[in-house]
């Protein structure tokens, strides 16, 4: 049966989407309207989502709580967690489900044909069946719910969605986010929440809940999108048959209407939480944001991309740079959201303070009229239109399929105009078009019709308040307070009889008759052979050139990785300031603008990064590496080792300025990570007290290097001339032969090419004789409380079990999938209310447990302390077994591009790892039984017994548990 056979579904446009090597498919399903893009090609790994459109109703968070909660069972799958199920026992290469603003979408990926039906199966009954309707329970322990456990208890909210977005609005930045799209578009969905306000979240009603199902979640309101080389048609007749034809055509209100403009820019002011002990001078957010047009404009949706990117990112970009010689903030942001139905171009000053507005407007407006007058510079519009040509054609999405990724740009269009789904897919025309007007005008016309003359503008202004957190915490616990006391004893007794039977309703697991209707592959379905390594090494002279021979579509990824173990002990942190100050400083022949502008318009970009690499062969050794990153199209090799020769040699560090501007974002920008990703910085940590080579990455990238960029902050306004000669000391130090090892991906065509690049940089290099210190970094033995004003912790446990003498097994894999989506899961997520719970286990011996969004903090220590018990007792079914050995094989499987195949394989080679040993551990994995993982107890004995315990959150839960640690501190100054 082919597709235009279909009965089911009318056949409304196909075309060759060349592009993307694809035809591309519309389809509107007959009887019910369900609207489907196909993309069919040759890329194994399938994707499939179904998505509907959520318009928000208020702050409550009800599309972000049902996202979680159809996903709790559902009628041909009753188990409470099929998408744990899933996890733990499928082949998948995407597993999620996502709420925007506007639309709520559940997609799933595969590279195997059975496993990728299993998903989708789980997933249209989940949407389309779930038990919701059956059980309130799910909706209290996703969304929100009271906690009571005795009479004389205090009253306590909880739900997991109520507690990610306590550590989402803990971020300054995301409440900023959410204001500038509130400001701009107060008549519409976009005036609310979608993923919920904790302030709103607990007044949302359980039937309220119900009826935002019952209305949106139809096949009438939904968006089907199926990608790869799986059999289309069968798919689309299963659905019809099995869901689709199930429903009538239902009218649904869900259009996401457009903000009528604005006559005049309006001003919001809002406050977001400081530590007490923090101050509050240049802490303030100033942003200046416009409505550019609609999305539904094909070229204004590429254009705006580009005029961002050359007024704001690009290094050297005249608007950024103006606002930091006027001394407005430290950090200058930008972004152009077009994932929205009317895009917004939003310009931000981070640590600036609240009397500037009036000259960051200014400042905005008078250097917008500027470049106006005298033009934009055209090579820079040049070299941004080639930035984001380069990056559409190689499509390197990184660990997203590149399926998941079209289908969700799809929505860019698709959501507001049903017949419109393809059209920025396409983007070639565009970008041609865009180049031909680079010198016409074009641009300039963009910045005055949507930047100067639109009066659809607001400036949101986020300032800090100290002890906001705690205030708003005082005044929730007097709420609560008051409501316990306005409830009789039959109310009191209800509420803890309550607490008792959800805590029971948790703890009690899904019969083994419901979880064996969730589908599962067979241990016959995973291929046997690990993935191989591509490792040619060759010699030119005492430089090892290591070559990864793969199709890489004419691009040659560079990795120039110098060897930074015998640098001096007091350059050490300056690693991670020269990574960021590289490229963006004036060099020998360019000015950084200069610089960045001849990059974009010859390669793909030029990166620095370090990293370390642990021996396999010498446990406790590690080779300390400063990557300088570059790609380019095979014939530009030669234009891109220029470029870095001039980059490497001739950058002017002694440049105060420039110093004191690069040094003021790199702490900005570390401080939000550990906002939004506190937990893998709090585990960093925690490993850092008993491994030299965690010890390494903290220094150069986590908690000791963001103290480091305080003090080179305070340096720079006092004794500069030390940081400027720190860098330049490092550069002769680091950028030598002897330190050089070159990786290389791409095809052997091109190799000789590379090696004569490689060959003209060595004479170049630093020669003059330097100091070589062998120096290794003492792991202090510590525990930490690092205090924030975040409403939640990130808790990370740490230890080696390599210490113990205990070897690496590929069981240990198993394990990690276990103790995810099992033990952890269970008793931090779903009993404890965090978002999200993490572990691993490294071949080094090093293991570690973290929970991110966490309510809590000693009761998810002791939940790691009793994880040994739970592998001791460890015993299930060989079904159960299977499906875990799925999940891991899931995890080590995972589809990668020619750059990551490149770096997998390099990264083996530096650490020692052999193909038979991976190939070992992988049959170890295979040959996993529940005996295997009780034998693995005393590894996690071993790395509790250590006692390495690391938290960064909430001040007053910090210093409510310091009994946990030896010190207990601010993390921010």
């Amino acid at each position: 049966m082919t597709i235009e056979q279909l009965e089911a579904y009318q056949l409304i446009e196909k075309r060759a989407i060349n592009e993307l090597k694809s035809t591309g498919y519309y389809l509107k399903h007959k009887k019910t309207g369900a609207k489907v893009c196909l993309l069919s090609n040759e890329d194994n790994n399938k994707v499939f989502y179904i998505g509907f459109r959520t318009p928000a109703p208020d702050d409550t968070g009800v599309p972000h709580i049902l996202e979680h909660s159809v996903l709790c069972g559902s009628k041909e799958f009753p188990v409470k967690d099929p998408f744990v199920e899933l996890a733990k026992g499928s082949l998948n290469t995407f597993l999620n489900a996502m709420t925007y603003p506007d639309k709520t979408v559940y997609p799933v990926a595969s590279c195997n044909e059975r496993d990728f039906q299993n998903l989708i199966h789980v997933y249209m009954d989940a949407v389309f069946y779930p038990n919701i309707y059956e059980k309130e329970e799910i909706f209290r322990q996703e969304g929100w719910h009271y906690e009571l456990e005795s009479e004389d208890a205090p009253l306590t909210l909880n739900g997991v969605v109520y507690n990610e977005m306590k550590g989402a609005f803990s971020s300054p930045e995301g409440v900023l986010e959410r204001e500038i799209l509130n400001s701009l578009y107060p008549d519409t969905t976009y005036a609310n929440e979608s993923g919920g306000d904790p302030e709103a979240i607990p007044t949302l009603k359980y039937s309220e809940f119900l009826d935002f199902h019952s209305r949106y979640y139809h096949p009438s309101n939904s968006y089907i999108y199926l990608y790869g080389d799986c059999d289309m048609a069968e798919k689309l007749d299963w659905l019809d048959k099995n869901y689709l034809s199930r429903y009538d055509c239902l009218p649904v209100d869900s259009e996401v209407r457009t903000q009528k403009p604005f006559t005049e820019t309006r001003e919001v002011v809002r406050e977001y939480s400081v530590s007490a002990e923090e101050g509050t001078e240049d802490k303030t957010y100033l942003s200046y944001n416009k409505s550019v047009g609609d999305t539904m404009d094909k070229k204004l949706y590429l254009a705006m991309q580009v005029l961002e990117y050359v007024l704001l990112s690009m290094p050297g970009a005249p608007l950024k740079q103006a606002l930091l010689d006027a001394g407005i903030g430290r950090d200058i942001m930008s972004s152009y959201d077009n994932g929205v139905k009317q895009p917004i171009f939003s310009i931000i000053a981070k640590e600036a303070n609240e009397e500037q507005k009036g000259a960051f407007v200014e400042v905005i407006e008078n250097t917008l009229r500027s470049l106006l007058e005298k033009g934009l510079d055209e090579k820079a519009l040049r070299a941004g239109i080639n930035y984001f040509e380069f990056r559409y054609r190689e499509a390197d999405f990184g660990s997203y399929p590149a399926g998941l990724m079209y289908g969700l740009q799809a929505f860019d269009s698709w959501l507001y105009d049903e017949n419109s789904v393809f059209l920025h897919l396409e983007a070639v025309e565009t970008f041609a078009f865009l180049k031909e007007q680079a010198d016409k005008g074009y641009f300039e016309g963009l910045i005055r019709t949507y930047l100067l003359d639109n009066p659809h503008a607001s400036i949101v202004i986020i300032r800090p308040e100290k002890g906001l957190t705690a205030r708003q915490d005082e005044e929730l616990q007097k709420r609560l307070r008051e409501y316990k006391d306005g409830l009789d004893k039959n109310q009191i007794a209800e509420l803890i009889a309550f607490t008792r039977h959800l805590k029971e309703y948790q703890s009690e697991p899904s019969s083994q008759e419901d979880l064996e209707k969730i589908p599962l592959l067979e241990r016959e379905d995973i291929g046997k052979k690990a993935l191989s390594f591509q490792n040619e090494v060759y010699s030119l002279g005492d430089v090892q050139v290591v070559h990864h021979d793969l199709y890489t579509n004419g691009i040659g990824y560079v990795n120039l990785m110098f060897r930074a173990n015998e640098i001096p002990r007091k350059l050490v942190p300056c690693l991670g300031l020269l990574k960021a100050v590289l490229g963006n400083v004036d060099t020998e022949h360019y000015t950084y603008g200069e610089f960045a502008t001849e990059l974009n318009l010859h390669t793909g970009g030029i990166s620095c990064g370090v990293n370390s690499y642990e021996s396999l062969k010498e446990p406790g050794t590690y080779t300390a590496m400063f990557e300088v990153r570059c790609k380019a199209l095979y014939e530009e090799l030669p234009r891109a080792f220029s470029m870095i020769e001039e980059m490497l040699l001739t950058s002017k560090l002694w440049d105060r300025k420039r110093l004191t501007e690069v040094s003021a974002e790199t702490r900005s920008r570390l401080q939000m990570v550990f906002t939004t990703a506190g937990h893998s910085m709090a585990a960093l940590r925690a490993m850092s007290y008993f491994s030299e080579s965690s010890c390494f990455a903290d220094e150069t990238g986590g908690v000791a290097f963001y103290e480091f960029m305080e003090r080179v902050q305070e340096k720079l306004s006092e004794d500069w001339e030390q940081i400027a000669g720190g860098l330049s000391e490092l550069a002769r130090c680091l950028f030598r032969k002897e330190n050089l090892t070159v990786s290389y991906t791409a095809e052997k065509k091109s190799l000789e090419d590379l090696k004569k690049q490689v060959g003209a940089l060595l004479t170049k290099l630093y020669r003059e004789p330097v100091e070589k210190e062998h120096w290794s970094l003492k792991a202090a033995r510590t525990n930490e409380g690092l205090k924030t004003s975040s409403q939640i912790q990130y808790v990370a446990r740490a230890g080696s079990f390599g210490e113990a003498g205990l070897p690496y097994t590929g069981a240990l894999s198993v394990l990690r999938t276990i103790m995810s989506y099992d033990y952890l899961w269970n008793n931090v997520r779903v009993k404890g209310g965090a978002y999200g719970c993490m572990n691993n286990y490294t071949r080094t011996g090093a293991g570690y447990m973290m929970s991110y969004r966490d309510p809590n903090l000693d009761k998810t220590n002791q939940i790691f302390e009793e994880s040994a018990d739970y592998v001791e007792q460890f015993e299930v079914s060989e079904r159960d077994m299977t499906k875990y050995i799925i999940g891991t094989v899931s995890n080590l499987d995972t589809p990668l591009n020619p750059n990551a195949k490149g770096a997998r394989s390099m990264s083996a080679w530096l650490q020692g790892l052999k193909e038979e040993t991976v190939q070992r551990e992988r049959d170890q994995v295979l040959t996993c039984e529940s005996k295997d993982i009780r034998a693995l107890a005393p590894y996690l004995k071993a790395v509790l017994s250590q006692n390495h315990l690391c938290v960064i959150g909430n001040e007053a839960k910090l210093e409510e548990q310091k009994g946990l640690f030896d010190t207990v501190r601010n993390l921010f100054h």
